[in-house]
């Protein structure tokens, strides 16, 4: 009787095992998914800014509502998951990481949605603006898109090229609000083009702080811009 307890035990511990280990995929995947529609509505909430359909732009904010359930939904299965297993160590990192990085996400959603805001408010035309706005967009999409590579491989080399990068961006939005004349002899204008590069530099803000969690995540220690 002991032996078959003893089998029945070992089989129950493998089965809670698998649960475990695909709660936790489910998870990971989830956190990917949500970084995934986050790079897509970067691309829209940007190039929308020159669109003569201003209905675009109320799709892009009405969309903001997909990526908040996507993060409720996150935050839920880590609950579960602290709640209902006993994560070790190194899963407890990736866990608590993907709270911090869905919320980053999450907040990457609003500042696009507050790109498409603009574009209600106006409609872009001037060359020099959109170039450099079209570029800090694509620049944070390359951003997430590496990070995304740099989690699969755990390439923390690539981490750390990431968050110097956000850099690029910084230097984009300072051309944008040094800027010298008025787009368009209208001052409106001109402000609500600078506005939209705030947002695309927070952008960059929020993806270098995921890419320090994703750090964390690798090396189990806090990223440090000073010593790397």
């Amino acid at each position: 009787m002991n032996k078959q307890n003893d089998i029945f035990q070992e089989g129950l511990g493998d089965t809670m095992r698998e649960i475990y280990d695909e709660s936790l995929n489910h998870l990971t995947n989830s956190v990917i998914e949500l970084a995934r529609e986050v790079y897509r509505v970067i691309e829209k909430s940007v190039n929308v800014l020159s669109d003569s359909e201003v209905n675009h732009a109320r799709e892009i904010i009405k969309h903001d509502d997909v990526i908040n359930e996507m993060e409720h939904d996150i935050n839920e299965q880590i609950i579960s998951l602290i709640t209902k297993q006993q994560p070790i160590a190194t899963d407890l990192r990736l866990i608590l990481s993907s709270t911090k990085i869905a919320s980053e996400l999450e907040r990457i959603g609003d500042n696009a949605s507050n790109i498409a805001k603009i574009r209600k408010r106006v409609q872009f035309e001037d060359t020099y603006i959109l170039t450099r706005l079209k570029t800090m967009g694509k620049l944070s999409m390359l951003m997430l898109a590496d990070l995304e590579l740099a989690y699969k491989n755990k390439d923390v080399n690539l981490v750390k090229e990431i968050i110097e990068r956000d850099q690029d961006i910084d230097d984009l939005y300072k051309e944008i609000i040094n800027t010298t004349y008025l787009i368009d002899n209208d001052p409106y204008i001109s402000g609500q083009a600078h506005l939209a590069g705030r947002y695309l530099e927070r952008i960059g803000d929020h993806i270098t702080n995921i890419a320090e969690s994703l750090y964390f995540t690798i090396t189990g220690e806090r990223f440090n811009q000073i010593t790397n």
